[in-house]
C-alpha cells in the first residue's frame, strides 16, 4: 500500500467515525463567541507551495493581526473553549480534512509559516521535500509549545531558542529516515504520548539525546 492511500484510506474512516463529536465541537465553538468554526491559516507544503490548514478556531477572529504566529498557553487571544481544545489537541482534528485532499499526510513534519520556512538553511530546506504532517518525530519530542512558551516575555524569541532547534533537527530526521514502518512507528508513539505519560516522558528523554546527537 502506497504512503497516499494509507493516508487517504485511514484519514476517510477517521472523518467518518468522529463526525458526530466533531460536530459537537463545532456547535461548542460557534455557540462560545458566534465566530467563524475553522481556521483557515496558510502554511507552507512540499515544494514550498503554499496550502491552508484547516483547525478548528481557538483564538479570537483576527487573532493573526493583533500577535504573532508563537502561541503560549497563556495567550490572551485563546478563547475559553480554545484552551480545552488546545489542551488535549482536538483543534488539530479537522488535519484530517488536508491529509484526505493531499495537502498533508498523517506522518510528516509539522507545516509551518512563512515567516519561519523562510529562516531555513539549505539544509533544512529538505524537510520542505516531503508532504507536511500531522505528527512525526518532533511532535512527540514536544505535543504541547504553548506550555513551554506559557510566561515567556516574547514568546517568538523562546520559539526559535528553545523549541526550533531540536524540532528541525527531528524533523531532517524523519526525511532522511522515513519508511512505512516508521510511519507507523510514529503513529504508534504518538498514541502511546497521549495517553501514558510514562510514554511521554521517555520519548521526550529518547528523542531529545537523539536531536543533540544530531548537532
Amino acid at each position: 500500500m502506497t504512503k497516499r492511500l494509507f493516508d487517504f484510506c485511514l484519514s476517510l474512516v477517521a472523518l467518518i467515525i468522529s463526525s458526530p463529536f466533531l460536530l459537537i465541537i463545532a456547535l461548542m465553538i460557534k455557540n462560545g463567541d458566534g465566530g467563524p468554526v475553522y481556521y483557515r491559516g496558510e502554511r507552507v507544503g512540499k515544494g514550498g507551495l503554499p496550502f491552508s490548514i484547516f483547525k478548528f478556531r481557538t483564538m479570537v477572529v483576527n487573532a493573526d493581526k493583533i500577535g504573532g504566529p508563537s502561541t503560549p498557553d497563556d495567550d490572551p487571544r485563546i478563547t475559553h473553549i480554545g484552551k480545552k481544545l488546545r489542551k488535549h489537541k482536538l483543534d488539530e482534528l479537522p488535519q484530517l480534512l488536508n491529509v484526505l485532499f493531499g495537502d498533508m499526510s498523517l506522518v510528516g513534519p509539522r507545516p509551518e509559516v512563512k515567516h519561519y520556512t523562510d529562516m531555513f538553511t539549505a539544509e533544512e530546506k529538505t524537510i520542505l521535500r516531503v508532504r507536511p504532517g500531522i505528527t512525526d518525530w518532533a511532535s512527540i519530542w514536544n505535543p504541547d509549545e504553548g506550555s513551554i512558551l506559557a510566561g515567556a516575555t516574547d514568546p517568538e524569541a523562546a520559539y526559535l531558542e528553545l523549541i526550533r532547534p531540536t524540532k528541525v533537527r527531528l524533523q531532517r530526521k524523519y526525511v532522511q529516515e522515513q519508511t512505512f514502518t516508521t510511519d507507523l512507528l510514529i503513529l504508534w508513539d504518538t498514541l502511546m504520548v497521549l495517553v501514558n505519560p510514562k510514554a511521554k516522558l521517555k520519548a521526550v528523554q529518547r528523542l531529545s539525546g537523539e536531536a543533540a546527537k544530531l548537532g
